[in-house]
C-alpha cells in the first residue's frame, strides 16, 4: 500500500494550526463585492490540491523560531499567485480537468478565467504591499516576473521538437520552481533570517520545485489519472517537449523519434500508447526519475545549516515525498 498520502499529511501536521489560519486568510482576502469573482475563487481554492508554496513559507519560518502572523498572509499571497498562474495555464493550454475536477475555463469560460487570475494578481500585490516590507516585494514581483517569462517560453517550445533539456529545464526553474524558491525565502526573511539563511532556503525551494515538476513528467505518461486528478497523456496532446520525450528524441530509435516529432508537432494523442511504450522502453522515464531525486538530493543538502528541528524534518521529508509520490 502506498505511503505516500500519510507522508504528506505528516509533513503538513506540523503545522495544522498555521494552515488554518492560513485557510482564514485566504478565505477573508478573496472576498470581492462581484459575485462570478467571488464563485470563481471559491471554486479553484476549494479544489485543495498540495498547497506545497504555502507550507513552505510556514514550514521555513517555524524553522527560524518566527512568532508573528505576518507568515499567514505571505502563505496566502503566494498561493494566489499559483492559483493566478493555474487560471490562466489552463485557458492557454486549453484543459478540461485539474485535480480530478473541471476546470474553471471549462465551467465559467476563458474570458472569466482570466480576469480572476487577474484579480487574484491583483489582490496578491495589495496584500503584499500591506506587510509594508520592500524585501518582501522584490522576492515576490520579480518572482511573478519571472514566472510571466517561463510561460511565454513554454508558449514558444510548444509543438517544437528540438527543445533541448538545457531549453526545457531552464522552463521549469522559470515557470514552476521560481515560486517554490520565493516561497521558501520568505519564510526565512519574515523570520530573521540572515542572507546565507535565506539563500539557502531559496535553493531548497528551488531544487524542490524542480524535483516536483519532473515528477509531475513522469506522471504524465506512468501515472493513474484518477490519481493525478488531470487526463494522463495531456502534456503530449498540448505539443509539450517534456524530458521523457527530450530523452527520447536524443536516444530513441529513428522510428521513435520520427513518431515524437510528429505528435510534438501536431499534438496527436491517438498514439500515446505508442509513445508511451517508446519512453518506457527507452529508459526515459527512469532517466527523468534520476534528474528528480538529484535535485532533490540538492534541496536536502541546501538545509545542511539549517537548525535541527521538527519542521527541518518536514522539509527534508518533503523533499523525499517529491519524488516518491503517485499523485
Amino acid at each position: 500500500m502506498s505511503t505516500q498520502p500519510t507522508s504528506q499529511n505528516h509533513i503538513i501536521s506540523t503545522i495544522a494550526a498555521d494552515m488554518d489560519a492560513v485557510n482564514g486568510v485566504i478565505r477573508q482576502r478573496l472576498h470581492s463585492e462581484v459575485a462570478l469573482v467571488n464563485q470563481i475563487a471559491e471554486y479553484i481554492i476549494s479544489a485543495g490540491g498540495k498547497r506545497i508554496r504555502p507550507v513552505l513559507v510556514l514550514l521555513v519560518a517555524n524553522a527560524y523560531q518566527y512568532e508573528g502572523a505576518a507568515h499567514h498572509e505571505l502563505a496566502a499571497v503566494v498561493e494566489f499567485i499559483h492559483t493566478a498562474t493555474l487560471l490562466h495555464d489552463d485557458v492557454v493550454d486549453e484543459s478540461s480537468l485539474r485535480r480530478g475536477r473541471a476546470t474553471a475555463n471549462a465551467l465559467f469560460g476563458n474570458a472569466a478565467s482570466v480576469l480572476v487570475g487577474d484579480f487574484l494578481y491583483s489582490r496578491s500585490f495589495q496584500m503584499m504591499v500591506s506587510l509594508d516590507n520592500m524585501r518582501v516585494m522584490r522576492i515576490l514581483s520579480d518572482a511573478t516576473n519571472v514566472i510571466a517569462e517561463g510561460e511565454v517560453l513554454q508558449l514558444l517550445n510548444m509543438h517544437d521538437p528540438d527543445v533541448s533539456e538545457e531549453s526545457y529545464l531552464k522552463v521549469i526553474r522559470s515557470k514552476t520552481a521560481k515560486l517554490f524558491e520565493a516561497a521558501a525565502e520568505l519564510g526565512a526573511l519574515v523570520a530573521g533570517a540572515n542572507d546565507a539563511q535565506i539563500a539557502a532556503a531559496g535553493e531548497y525551494g528551488r531544487s524542490l520545485g524542480t524535483a516536483f515538476q519532473l515528477i509531475d513528467d513522469v506522471l504524465d505518461y506512468a501515472g493513474d489519472a484518477s490519481e493525478i486528478g488531470k487526463n494522463v497523456g495531456d502534456d503530449l496532446r498540448e505539443g509539450k517537449p517534456t524530458l521523457p520525450l527530450i530523452y527520447l528524441m536524443e536516444h530513441g530509435s529513428e522510428e521513435q523519434r520520427q513518431l515524437v516529432r510528429s505528435c510534438i508537432e501536431t499534438g496527436d494523442e491517438q498514439h500515446f500508447d505508442a509513445v508511451l511504450a517508446a519512453i518506457t522502453s527507452s529508459g526515459a522515464l527512469d532517466y527523468t526519475r534520476r534528474a528528480a531525486e538529484v535535485q532533490a538530493d540538492r534541496a536536502t543538502a541546501a538545509l545542511a545549516s539549517m537548525p535541527e528541528s521538527r519542521y527541518k524534518d518536514s522539509l527534508l521529508q518533503l523533499a523525499r515525498f517529491a519524488v516518491e509520490r503517485t499523485h
